[in-house]
């Protein structure tokens, strides 16, 4: 049963918790803090926990001070900060916080003002009216946007959405949100353990049958202070996401034998797709360093490149194989790179048979001819390269 505002006042626990992760933020964390303040119903009490990783700036001594001042003006907040030894990463950091958290609800949100304070209350509301146990902000559902990002910061967004997506099964349109709210209930006995990235994600691969809400919001790009966006960042990211990857696959409830089986087949043609971009770009940039090198060289490097990419990238992703002994690898590779070259030549001994003794099309003869050499590709590398049972 659901614990009413009401019923939490009396029991001297604050309703609502809102904590903000920071490092280096002491150009926005006091209008940061202020505008939760505005924000917020006059009857609603409320936590702020500024959770700061020892800011060179001086942050936390600036959202302290500014929690004291704030504190005697208005007697609706209890703000604290959370002094961390060093920069330990933006999940740990709001976990940091949610184990001060005394709310029901929490809401999660970054402290550079990228995230409107006026939707805490629309978020606060969807929990009480739907009764769901998490309410994400949305930038891509309908209503909802992103201002002031380049194509780059955008194009990136959408990259990581789509693998937390498809590699991690998730249905919502804005996993990476760094903005959401939830019930503080349904974290319990929860182990996370994603490296330095988004809380959310983890939240919802590991906590089974959450009622989950999208809201729309407009994302703003920060006015003052650096992005934390970074290399490290990046990896950190593929390094969360494999790991969630590892814990679904080892989670009771594994997929069917079949879904299983397309899972790895959709798996196997995405890195082949990837591997098209390979051979292009090393083929490219070779004629364009070396205008001497012959063409037909420079294509058969990048070939070399390509499949060297697609062996590595179906050996650690597809099979999920993550033995690299020597010997292994090596023999691993040559099965990969024969089959590869023999679905090779079953595509032109295909493509030729079907357009000069059947007469058919060449645009369909190609289709067919790929297709058939994709399939056979895929359950020959499945088979014989990394010893797997074909339906598996």
């Amino acid at each position: 049963m659901d614990v009413s505002s009401q019923e939490l006042v009396k029991q001297d626990k604050m309703p609502l918790s809102v904590i903000l992760p920071t490092y280096n933020e002491s150009q926005n964390i006091t209008k940061m803090i202020d505008s939760i303040a505005e924000a917020l119903p006059h009857n609603a009490p409320a936590e702020i926990i500024v959770v700061d990783d020892n800011s060179p700036d001086g942050t936390a001594d600036i959202a302290a001070s500014h929690a004291r001042d704030l504190g005697r003006q208005d007697k609706r907040f209890h703000i604290r900060v959370v002094r961390r030894a060093g920069k330990q990463g933006l999940s740990s950091a709001i976990l940091a916080g949610v184990h001060e958290a005394t709310g029901e609800v929490v809401v999660v949100m970054d402290s550079d003002l990228s995230h409107p304070a006026h939707t805490i209350p629309k978020m606060l509301e969807e929990i009480r009216q739907s009764r769901c146990d998490i309410v994400v902000a949305s930038r891509y559902i309908k209503g909802g946007a992103i201002s002031g990002w380049p194509f780059k910061r955008k194009l990136m967004s959408k990259g990581a959405t789509k693998i937390a997506k498809y590699s991690l099964g998730i249905k919502i349109k804005d996993p990476m949100s760094g903005f959401f709210a939830f019930r503080r209930h349904i974290i319990h006995g929860i182990k996370f353990d994603t490296i330095g990235y988004k809380m959310l994600l983890e939240m919802l691969v590991k906590v089974k049958g959450a009622r989950i809400k999208e809201i729309p919001y407009t994302f703003t790009n920060r006015c003052a202070g650096a992005s934390k966006l970074d290399s490290k960042v990046m990896f950190d990211y593929i390094r969360a996401v494999w790991r969630l990857y590892r814990y679904g696959r080892a989670a009771p409830s594994e997929r069917r034998t079949s879904v299983r089986f397309f899972s790895k087949a959709g798996r196997f043609y995405t890195v082949g797709s990837s591997g098209l971009l390979v051979n292009y770009l090393v083929s490219f940039i070779l004629t364009a360093l070396f205008p001497g090198i012959w063409y037909l060289h420079a294509t058969v490097v990048g070939i070399m490149f390509s499949i060297t990419s697609n062996f590595i990238l179906n050996k650690v992703w597809t099979f999920e194989d993550m033995d690299f002994a020597a010997r292994k690898t090596l023999l691993q590779y040559g099965m990969f790179a024969g089959f590869s070259a023999f679905g090779a030549l079953v595509q032109l001994g295909l493509v030729y048979a079907l357009v000069e003794t059947n007469e058919v099309s060449y645009p369909l003869a190609l289709v067919l001819a790929v297709a058939t050499a994709s399939i056979s590709n895929f359950l020959l590398n499945k088979k014989w390269t990394f010893k797997e049972k074909v339906w598996s």
